[in-house]
């Protein structure tokens, strides 16, 4: 079975286009440093021109003022213009060319500054210059770091419709899939004791607002609930149920598209004057605009419009001080890249420790883009290393742990990781699994023994699968692994005593809550890292393979506190322990 991983570089094809179009052309991708600027720190970018761009010029045009720069051929009319220097130029195999290299360095600004530029490559003929300007970028400067409470997170993703419909409801019967299945907020509520003891301490609503679709990724208002699923009070209940309890509550949020039933669409269609014709992106009006991923209902929005812009932050704002905690960012990819300084700017005011983090099924160089105007992107890379590892058996112990060195090395400390097995766009990991729970457990105790923060998609941890392949020919139908929250009898209470065991075993070792990991050992088959400081660590160890494995460390390590399987046994002799451990099992050691 191949997997499907939802996202613009699904396919080899879609990467190497990726890759020709970034060495080719006039490229910025967010290159600063520092990415997350302090107050007074002064800021270096950086451009790229391919070696089909005749230009031998660079500059950076910016503002500080809150509004854009403004310039003509290299001169500025509002803000600065600063010449980036050329840095050097490195050959191309692919492009079969030279690619030429600028940086210039922008002064440190004061804390709460968004500070918005847009570069230029040209060439000189004579006097004359030819600019060409890019997209706007945008940072924002302060001291704001990722909220305490994010960075110990358990997080469970309650897709609403499909958890509970509420006491004495049962579910209704679409004819598929894609139909309504009856959850409701009030149904969240009554199941908050679950969530409670299960030990998750923060929630992940999927998109509550007014939508014609079971999903809710296609609003028609940001600033109301959709009646299926219940009303503002019956949230602000939820609210007050889950803080009650200590846990928060994260919303879904998409700011790249709407849809068209939304009332700014509908007055843009019927008005070619309408104020709401530059919230979209027009090519031919009224017929041709840019949407997400091609599908007319999903038009996508103009965040460079300022009144557009402002309807999302304003949206964002309201529903942080309606009592949300923060939010998780659908496809952050696609609004325009200066909108997400004000959204920092916006969210951080309304409340400073809010935790936002952004949906980028991109590369890991394309989410540290985001480092410093969100806390963090999910870790699809992790994912994608997870699921060949574990649920496929493609990647041996030796890439994984290799993986995971680079990966890790990446990424700075503060840039918040969300690692998932699975999720609402893609084949349950059980169903990828072939049922094996051997290979889940596994999986999720090396989930839960790294640093981001885990996820758990609902159901997982009572053993919910689908009942057929999100890919279906050529059609994607991610509603497979979205079937309906499984309750009472049948649930699995072995897979859940499990899970658990497991969330309790990350809570009670700090260790596993902020220690760093060092690899221990990696074979082929059979693999251990630790996690922590000297003096107080623990050791992860797994067998990956179908058959028994002994491995032996080097080290103190005394007990077995945590088993995927029975069977795991531990040998103790001095500077060194023995670990039998039945098939595809997974001890933790201290």
């Amino acid at each position: 079975m191949d997997d499907f991983i939802f996202g613009t570089l699904a396919s080899e094809a879609l990467r190497l286009a990726h890759v020709r179009k970034l060495r080719g052309g006039v490229t910025h991708r967010a290159a600063r440093s520092p990415r997350d600027p302090l107050p007074g720190q002064p800021i270096q970018l950086e451009l790229t021109v391919g070696p089909t761009q005749a230009f031998d010029r660079a500059w950076v045009f910016w503002s500080a003022d809150g509004e854009d720069p403004e310039s003509i051929l290299g001169v500025a009319r509002h803000g600065w213009a600063t010449r980036m220097d050329p840095v050097g130029v490195e050959w191309d195999v692919l492009e079969w060319g030279y690619v030429r290299r600028f940086r210039a360095t922008l002064p440190g600004q004061p804390a709460g500054t968004v500070v918005r530029y847009r570069l230029a490559a040209g060439a000189a003929r004579g006097e004359e210059t030819h600019a060409d300007q890019g997209a706007f970028y945008a940072f924002y400067v302060a001291d704001d770091p990722l909220p305490g409470w994010a960075r110990q997170a358990v997080v469970y993703e309650i897709f609403v419709d499909r958890f509970f419909p509420g006491e004495g409801k049962a579910w209704l019967s679409p004819e598929t899939p894609a139909g309504f299945y009856g959850g409701t907020l009030r149904g969240v509520t009554e199941k908050m004791d679950y969530l409670a003891n299960l030990g998750v301490d923060v929630l992940w609503l999927t998109p509550i607002f007014p939508s014609p679709s079971h999903h809710g990724y296609d609003a028609r208002d940001y600033f109301e609930i959709e009646p299926r699923l219940g009303t503002k009070q019956d949230l602000l209940s939820l609210l007050a149920a889950a803080h009650q309890r200590g846990l928060r509550v994260l919303l879904d949020f998409v700011p790249n598209h709407w849809s068209s039933l939304h009332a700014t669409f509908q007055q843009a269609l019927a008005d070619p004057h309408s104020p709401y014709v530059g919230w979209f992106n027009f090519s031919r009006w009224p017929d041709r605009y840019e949407t997400f991923f091609g599908v007319p209902d999903l038009p996508q929005l103009n965040l460079r419009h300022p009144a557009a812009r402002q309807h999302l932050l304003d949206a964002a704002t309201y529903w942080l001080e309606f009592g949300m905690d923060g939010f998780r960012l659908d496809y952050a990819v696609g609004p325009t890249p200066d909108f997400w300084a004000d959204f920092r700017r916006a969210t951080r005011a309304a409340r400073p420790d809010c935790w936002t983090f952004g949906e980028v099924v991109e590369p890991s160089d394309s989410q540290l883009a985001f480092h410093g105007l969100l806390d963090g992107c999910l870790d699809f890379m992790l994912l994608e290393a997870i699921r060949q590892t574990f649920a496929f058996g493609r990647w041996d112990a030796t890439r994984f742990i290799s993986f995971l060195d680079r990966h890790e090395a990446f990424f700075p400390e503060d840039f918040s990781r969300p690692s998932f097995l699975e999720n609402h766009d893609m084949n349950r990991y059980l169903w990828v699994a072939q049922g094996d729970q051997r290979r889940l457990k596994i999986a999720a105790l090396c989930q839960f023994t790294l640093a981001g923060p885990p996820v758990i998609y609902y159901g997982t941890e009572v053993g919910l699968s689908q009942k057929r392949d999100v890919r279906q020919g050529e059609l994607g139908l991610p509603e497979e692994s979205r079937l309906p929250m499984s309750w009472g009898d049948e649930q699995d209470v072995g897979l859940l005593a499990f899970y658990r065991d497991l969330i309790r075993l990350r809570r009670l070792e700090p260790a596993l809550q902020h220690g760093h990991r060092r690899s221990l050992y990696a074979g082929v088959d059979c693999l251990a890292y630790t996690r922590g400081e000297l003096g107080d660590e623990v050791v992860t160890v797994i067998n990956l393979s179908t058959v028994p494995n002994t491995i032996t460390l080097d080290g103190s390590w005394k007990s077995v506190i945590f088993a995927t399987e029975p069977g795991c046994e531990l040998q103790v002799e001095p500077g060194k322990v023995h670990l039998d451990l039945p098939p595809l099992a997974g001890v933790v050691v201290k």
